[in-house]
């Protein structure tokens, strides 16, 4: 804390008088932007889970290898669906004999491959089969059971530990191979460096952009529910199309494998095999499924450096799960640092770089199931664009963090190296929404995130990363099954001889949450001010001040007042002089307060007269109290007039105090001292 914070005035100094509080616990360095951090973090991560049917053992599925039996082809020609560029794709196979398709998994493009196969194919009068990710003898001397035929169609997937070096070389070989056979083959290849090294090239492969959910589920559905009535398809569609369904789901667009198995759970809901609770379980756990493949898949290569492309993509979609909505900036240097914690954990001797140039902006986004835009980032006095990034769907992010920690017991401790050093990131946009995210993870397996997260971040000398901790610790006690371990915690904490720790716990109780009630935090904050003269637990009293339930706030402050201990009347004495000088948006805390929100510029005084009427009387007398106590009088002079000052700026403002300033005048048993009224007289007069 600086000296203009300082309000080290001794208790027991009856001559020493109170100062105006400026700025919070952070000199500052928290304070702009934290409220939309804030409210955005607790949007992306704060989702109700509820029950998820997942399987117990979900994996990748290679595809089977073999020949394509005539009814599954059958079947893909009635359900298959047109993507965006297919004819294009069918005159380049028929012309080179290959084709590389480049998307992601799930998203129908073996599907749109087999078609493909199948128009030429039947043409020539051959057959389709599978490959899986073996390389036909000859074209890089492995072997296959398969023999290439003539006029056959052959799908490949690329295996993925495939070097991206190698891979425009082992195409040209499939190419003249398949031409020497005069059959076709189209090779999948997941997104990655192989994939962009690939696009790069034009020869062989295209970008793939899978066909519309909605035309797939609806051809589904009327596959599956052909025999039956046809009210029992209209149910169907009916139910598709019901919010809750979309909430439960929480994917923008599913995919088209997505799609397929959401109608077959559709189909069994309309002919009464599936409850109506059972189908949404089913629905809740699509995210979760596709957190837990895509975490599998990074399993897959196990050393160094072939493993790091795989590292790099599982560190953005967790570093995505934190940063989702944030800025690109921000999230992308978030997940390079995170890269490089997994990679020396992998491999301690080896220290991976970064790329510097990517062949297409945004094609690692893709992998994630994200897409940026445009997004403001609030800073306190304004606000900047910012190239904006988020997941397609709202229950991606938690599934990634939840998965990450949950499934994956070496990933925790580079995660929570991670999370501790961007805690100590001055930029709130950083801190606080890692902050919250380890608080997260704390309530999910409270004594490991205490040892890892809480106490390293609570025990340094990083202002930053004392605030992080009480943020996440207040974070992981919403949780009810750990809050009442937070709370003894912070109560062991505050009654403490470790000056950080009881800060650290004065700083948690400002969110209201680790001791169950706005109350009962009150009741904390007053003990520990008699260790700290009200230096920290103002701000924490104003924090909650400007919570849901500002009434239980005033009454404390008024019991305080009238309080023979004299580190509580100096607590709501310096708490009354921040409320006037402190800017709302800079009080933000874990709970939801819309209705202040129109007034985040304003001081919070003056933002909970115009939101909150019925908090006038209580507010005026605790202002009168710090104009006509001799130790608060004159900081309260200089306070007050600098809020009307910055009012007069202001026409709604202006009208707000001519409001209430007559009642803080004329209210009351103590007349108000008569210097302080002809201060405040004279300013008015000057609007």
């Amino acid at each position: 804390m600086n000296a203009a914070e300082d309000v080290n005035v001794p208790a027991e100094s009856p001559g020493r008088r109170l100062e105006i509080p400026k700025g919070g616990p952070l000199d500052g360095a928290g304070q702009p932007g934290g409220a939309r951090t804030a409210r955005e973090a607790r949007a992306h991560l704060h989702i109700p889970v509820g029950p998820a049917r997942l399987c117990a053992e979900p994996a990748p599925h290679p595809l089977p290898e073999g020949p394509v039996p005539r009814e599954e082809l059958d079947r893909l020609r009635r359900l298959y669906r047109t993507v965006p560029g297919h004819t294009a794709m069918r005159d380049h196979l028929r012309r080179t004999g290959l084709l590389a398709l480049c998307g992601e998994p799930g998203t129908g493009r073996a599907w749109t491959g087999l078609a493909l196969l199948a128009e030429l194919s039947e043409l020539a009068g051959g057959g389709v089969a599978r490959l899986g990710s073996g390389i036909p003898y000859g074209a890089s001397g492995m072997q296959t059971t398969e023999k290439t035929e003539r006029g056959h169609g052959y799908l490949l997937e690329l295996p993925a530990e495939q070097a991206d070096s190698t891979v425009e070389p082992l195409l040209d070989r499939l190419r003249a191979h398949f031409a020497e056979h005069e059959a076709f083959c189209v090779v999948l290849v997941a997104g990655g460096p192989a994939a962009e090294r690939l696009l790069r090239g034009r020869r062989h492969a295209v970008p793939y952009q899978p066909p519309a959910a909605a035309e797939v589920l609806d051809r589904h559905l009327a596959e599956l529910l052909a025999d039956r009535p046809a009210e029992l398809l209209e149910t169907a569609r009916a139910t598709a199309r019901r919010p809750e369904l979309a909430e439960a789901l929480g994917l923008d667009e599913p995919r088209p494998g997505e799609a397929a198995r959401l109608a077959g759970h559709l189909a069994a809901h309309a002919e009464g095999r599936l409850s109506e609770e059972r189908l949404l379980e089913h629905c809740r756990s699509f995210a979760p499924h596709q957190a837990r493949e895509w975490l599998l898949e990074a399993a897959r290569p196990g050393t160094l450096p072939a493993a790091l492309p795989a590292l790099r993509t599982a560190a953005l979609r967790i570093a995505l799960a934190v940063f989702d909505g944030s800025s690109h900036s921000l999230m992308a240097e978030a997940a390079e640092l995170l890269t490089w914690e997994l990679a020396v954990t992998l491999d301690p001797q080896y220290a991976p770089g970064r790329p510097l140039f990517s062949a297409r902006p945004g094609a690692s986004l893709a992998m994630a199931r994200a897409v940026h835009g445009e997004g403001v980032e609030d800073l306190g006095d304004a606000s900047v664009p910012v190239r904006a990034v988020w997941f397609e769907g709202r229950r991606l992010a938690p599934a990634v963090l939840h998965e990450s920690w949950d499934a994956h017991h070496n990933l925790r401790g580079p995660m929570a190296r991670w999370l501790r050093a961007l805690c100590d990131d001055p930029r709130p946009q950083v801190w606080v929404r890692a902050a919250v995210a380890a608080g997260v993870l704390c309530a999910r397996d409270y004594l490991y995130g205490l040892v890892e997260l809480a106490l390293p971040l609570a025990r340094t000398d990083s202002p930053v990363q004392r605030m992080a901790a009480a943020t996440a610790l207040a974070e992981a006690s919403r949780a009810p099954e750990v809050r009442s371990a937070v709370n003894g915690l912070l109560h062991d904490w505050a009654r403490g001889d470790d000056e950080r720790e009881c800060e650290t716990a004065a700083l948690a109780h400002g969110y209201g949450l680790a001791a169950g009630s706005v109350a009962a935090s009150l009741e904390e904050l007053g003990r520990i001010a008699c260790a700290d003269d009200g230096r920290t637990t103002s701000y924490s009293v104003l924090r909650l001040l400007a919570g849901p339930e500002p009434e239980t706030v005033l009454a404390a402050l008024t019991r305080w007042l009238r309080d023979t201990r004299r580190p509580r009347r100096d607590l709501a004495l310096l708490t009354a002089l921040r409320a006037v000088t402190t800017r709302t948006s800079y009080l933000w805390g874990l709970c939801e307060v819309p209705e202040l929100e129109p007034y985040a510029a304003w001081p919070l005084a003056t933002a909970l007269l115009a939101a909150r009427p019925e908090c006038e009387p209580r507010l005026a007398e605790l202002l009168r109290s710090t104009l006509t106590w001799a130790r608060s009088a004159g900081a309260a002079e200089d306070a007050l007039v600098g809020w009307i000052r910055r009012a007069a700026r202001d026409e709604r403002q202006v009208a707000v105090l001519c409001d209430f300033l007559p009642r803080l005048a004329q209210d009351g048993d103590e007349p108000l001292d008569a210097g302080a009224a002809i201060r405040i007289r004279e300013v008015l007069e000057a609007l």
